[in-house]
């Protein structure tokens, strides 16, 4: 039996005194237990076409660079590390990712080794970032926004850390609308498939509990984007269409939106 099933409780009716730890312990534990899988995933997307599809969405967008220098990109909630490769690999970029899960930055710790990049790791909570203000040229995030317990603050946060005319590009979906159980039914390969149940409940669970399973996204984070400061948002509801064009390990069945602002 594996660590993560010893500590996450088997069934719903066994989670009656787990349900009063602190929310985000368990969402840390959570993902510690997605960790080995991540890595997998995120390998299999470095080596295959998803480096260049997702270059594609981003690379267009950044800020022009200053004469002999490069440009500093911060991946929030870099999990097994995907984003930070491509920005270190394919745009020669200052990378430095953060997560609060060590089990994650272990996993982009030996992705970037066997990719031969140097993006620094360090364990950081997204929503309290200990970096000066105006340290970026550009922040990344994906699949984190909907996790988080005080998404306000943390785009504020991020547009704090980000320098003038920096930009903001997250990746996301409306988690909060779908039923993480359902999910892990549907046919064929994606990244939800053949989970262990005992995840699938605790996942569940905790998305139920979550501010931004009980509003409208991507229009609420657009709207909070501008209440924060930024000076542009861009919405595209169609990016599923061009980066899971094929249902490998890596799709995602759940319809992805990305949110583009400038500082």
């Amino acid at each position: 039996m594996s660590l993560c099933h010893e500590e996450l409780f088997s069934s719903p009716e066994q989670r009656t005194s787990f349900a009063e730890e602190n929310m985000l312990r368990r969402i840390n534990r959570y993902w510690s237990c997605r960790a080995d899988a991540f890595r997998r995933i995120r390998r299999e997307e470095v080596h295959g076409d998803k480096l260049l599809l997702w270059s594609r969405e981003i690379l267009p967008y950044l800020p022009p660079k200053s004469a002999g220098a490069r440009l500093k990109v911060l991946d929030v909630g870099t999990g097994a590390g995907f984003f930070a490769v491509l920005m270190a690999t394919q745009a020669d970029c200052d990378v430095t990712g953060i997560d609060l899960c060590p089990d994650m930055i272990r996993e982009a710790e030996g992705l970037a080794r066997e990719c031969g990049c140097d993006a620094c790791f360090r364990r950081m909570d997204a929503t309290s970032l200990d970096f000066d203000s105006e340290t970026f040229d550009c922040l990344l995030v994906r699949n984190l926004t909907w996790t988080l317990l005080e998404p306000e603050d943390a785009y504020a946060e991020w547009r704090r850390v980000l320098k003038p005319g920096g930009v903001l590009f997250n990746f996301d979906a409306d988690y909060g609308a779908v039923d993480f159980t359902e999910i892990a039914q549907v046919n064929g390969s994606h990244a939800h498939a053949d989970m262990e149940k005992y995840l699938l409940w605790e996942g569940e669970d905790i998305r139920r509990r979550l501010p931004l399973s009980a509003v409208k996204r991507p229009e609420w984070d657009a709207t909070t984007l501008r209440g924060v400061g930024f000076s542009s948002v861009m919405v595209d509801d169609t990016i599923s269409d061009r980066i899971y064009r094929e249902k490998d390990a890596s799709y995602n069945p759940v319809p992805m939106f990305a949110l583009r602002a400038t500082k």
